[in-house]
């Protein structure tokens, strides 16, 4: 699939499911996979979501890979498959990154990034024939001890690291501790490590969300051995500059811009400049009214969510709220004319009530569950990244339940 038809398809009114590999039931590619996408097309959707394909850190973080181009080899069904030595060559021959790779992670690691390919490559072409496109995800930054920052440590500053400021979802800020990006020398080299980033990410998924879009704009920036984020200052980044330059060598890029958090008019302005599709998220739009007085809610130009990966299942967040948040969820319900008990399969009705071109929803969502179905919990450090898919638990019923929103909302996509 090219990239242009990507960027058009972005535009399309269409629906799609959030799932990284690791839940499907067996946390790998495989059967479950395919059956997934079987049941995606069952269900009238359109976009299969998933979280960075990198491998993860020791808490099983992919926000924290130890590369930002090669894949995890432990989502493999089959990690023995043969591989011939002419492929491993012609792969070499055609990612600029993979030498360096094969130094960092030692003797047999670009035989296990053909063996990913390879499968990856079935699975999305068995999708994109039946009309599911990938929606992959990009981390803003990179680990502080992975491949590219050993690599290339003139790429990056080291007496500062990243984070966020206080925010929704803790006083104190988050302390990421990710390397901070030397802006300056990234330009001088064209930004060539970028361009290559974006081009290996979009030989994987269909369109990608760029995780923290704002900090390409500006970012975080905290002194390295700080306690918390509290101690960082804003610093600007070169964001205008890195994309045209990209989209000079690339050409059209199917990317979606995470502008959640403190957005300034010029992270919207970057945004609208390159034609990308922002984010919206029920969970968040609730504090001070119905949603549909929420600016967002009638921006068609995003893509939207009940929830995250980072946000708590919509039953759990439901069964926090207090009186006034419930009331104008209450309200946001009937302003879109839908009946029934408050619950997260109505917030899968809201989101695909919204004017965004494209709506998104949770496993965990659509099968109504609780704290149990927690994927992450930003700030924290560990139990988190765990969730797997019960076998059998996207059943027929929900499908045809799944459909019906879908095609009543008209998000049946272009298939």
């Amino acid at each position: 699939m090219s990239p242009t038809s990507s960027c058009d398809r972005l535009g399309v009114r269409a629906a799609g499911v959030l799932l990284h590999v690791t839940s499907l039931p067996r946390g790998r590619l495989g059967s479950e996979a395919y059956r997934f996408v079987d049941w995606l097309v069952e269900a009238g959707q359109t976009w299969w979501q998933i979280l960075p394909l990198g491998p993860p850190n020791r808490l099983g973080s992919p926000y924290e890979a130890s590369s930002a181009f090669a894949s995890w080899v432990g989502l493999l069904a089959d990690p023995r498959a043969p591989v011939a030595p002419d492929e491993v060559e012609e792969f070499a021959a055609r990612h600029g990154w993979a030498d360096g790779w094969a130094r960092f992670a030692g003797a047999g690691a670009l035989v296990d990034q053909v063996r990913f390919d390879r499968e990856w490559a079935a699975l999305r072409t068995y999708a994109n024939d039946r009309g599911v496109r990938i929606l992959g995800d990009m981390p803003l930054y990179v680990a502080t001890d992975g491949a590219d920052a050993t690599l290339r440590p003139d790429l990056f500053g080291m007496s500062e690291v990243a984070g966020c400021p206080p925010d929704y979802f803790s006083e104190d800020g988050q302390l990421w501790g990710s390397p901070l990006y030397d802006w300056p020398a990234m330009r001088a080299d064209g930004y060539r490590w970028w361009i290559e980033r974006i081009r290996r990410t979009l030989e994987l998924v269909d369109a990608v969300r760029i995780d923290h879009f704002r900090g390409l704009v500006a970012y975080w920036s905290i002194p390295e051995g700080s306690e918390t984020a509290r101690s960082g200052r804003w610093r600007r980044a070169p964001g205008r500059e890195l994309l045209d330059t990209a989209r000079a060598q690339l050409g059209s890029m199917p990317l979606v811009a995470e502008d959640l958090g403190l957005i300034t008019p010029a992270v919207h302005r970057l945004r609208r400049a390159f034609g990308l599709p922002g984010m919206a998220v029920l969970q968040f739009m609730v504090d001070h009214g119905p949603v549909q007085s929420n600016r967002l809610w009638a921006d068609e130009d995003r893509v939207i969510y009940p929830g995250t990966h980072d946000n708590a299942p919509s039953a759990q967040w439901l069964r926090g709220l207090s009186a006034l948040q419930r009331r104008h969820v209450d309200e946001s319900l009937a302003l879109a004319g839908l009946r029934g008990p408050r619950s997260a399969w109505s917030l899968v009705q809201l989101a695909h009530a919204a004017p965004a071109r494209i709506a998104i929803v949770s496993a965990q969502d659509l099968l109504g569950l609780g704290r149990e179905g927690r994927m992450n919990t930003p700030g924290q450090r560990r139990g988190n990244w765990r969730w797997k898919l019960a076998p059998g638990a996207l059943t027929t019923d929900l499908a045809a339940r799944l459909r019906d929103v879908t095609a009543e909302a008209g998000r049946a996509g272009l298939r």
